[in-house]
């Protein structure tokens, strides 16, 4: 699973309809250029990828009275929509995807029910157990994982990593059960994207070949 799809189908949808360009400063607004492939040239590939395989729908709009080449404006589809609900719970259950995919899908879990998501939580953390179990019951020696020499360091650092990646996602249900967070059918939901116009303090600067198209 590529995070790129889930980031810019959540920021068209959050839109409702969005240039390349806005995609792209939300993407930066969410830092996902550094802890993400949310680079320039992907999401303009992205975004013209999807709207081949219908889900976003393209509308070129007239060039502005300034001039320059007419942008095209996406919009999310039925089907659009479907693939990134998909995506989202997918994100948030699945223990062995990048990071990228997982912080990904926090950043879109609200546009879930509060009860789903926190069923899909409690799934992620079974799943973590029991592929902790299965490495700690058939890869690991009786005498710890020193007894294979510095190769043991490989077992310690992803034993650490589900013992941790458990913890934090208890910590996340826990705080959800608490009513931390506003999801789906609860009331306004949180704008997490910039409006046309707004300054982007995260902004790169960087210009790209796209960005007026």
């Amino acid at each position: 699973m590529s995070a790129i799809r889930l980031l810019v189908l959540g920021a068209v949808r959050q839109h409702g309809r969005a240039h390349g360009y806005q995609v792209r400063n939300d993407l930066e607004y969410w830092g996902a250029h550094e802890w993400s492939n949310a680079k320039p040239g992907s999401i303009y590939h992205a975004l013209k990828q999807m709207a081949k395989q219908g889900l976003l729908l393209a509308h070129e709009i007239a060039p502005s009275t300034a001039g320059g080449p007419p942008r095209t404006e996406y919009e999310i589809t039925e089907k659009g929509t479907e693939e990134y609900l998909r995506l989202v719970r997918e994100s948030l259950t699945a223990y062995d995807q990048k990071p990228d995919v997982l912080s990904a899908g926090l950043g879109s879990m609200v546009d879930l029910g509060r009860e789903e998501v926190l069923g899909l939580l409690e799934e992620r953390v079974r799943s973590i157990e029991k592929w902790r179990k299965a490495v700690t019951e058939y890869y690991t020696p009786e005498e710890g994982p020193g007894q294979l020499g510095h190769i043991g360091e490989i077992m310690n650092f992803w034993i650490h990593s589900a013992d941790s990646g458990a913890e934090w996602t208890r910590g996340l249900i826990d705080r959800i059960r608490a009513g931390a967070y506003t999801f789906a059918g609860e009331g306004d939901p949180f704008v997490g994207v910039l409006v046309e116009g707004q300054e982007n303090p995260y902004a790169t600067g960087e210009r790209h070949p796209e960005d007026d198209r």
